[in-house]
């Protein structure tokens, strides 16, 4: 998985998956801390998109004025 591959809402999806299954105990330890481990991932990939796209908005609205 690489940053430019996943869609941030494809990224939300699965942390939202991961989320439920801890929620319902749907996890084993040994599946838990990989799926944390994965959702880890995927927290920062979504927060890495964010950033670059909140950075773009600061340009282009600094373009304008």
């Amino acid at each position: 998985m690489t940053k430019t591959e996943m869609k941030y809402e494809d990224a939300m999806r699965q942390i939202e998956e991961i989320v439920e299954k801890l929620e319902n105990n749907e996890l084993d330890i040994d599946t838990m801390g990989e799926q944390l481990k994965t959702a880890q991932k995927l927290i920062k990939l979504c927060k890495d998109k964010l950033t670059k796209t909140d950075n773009e908005i600061k340009k282009i609205l600094e373009s304008q004025k």
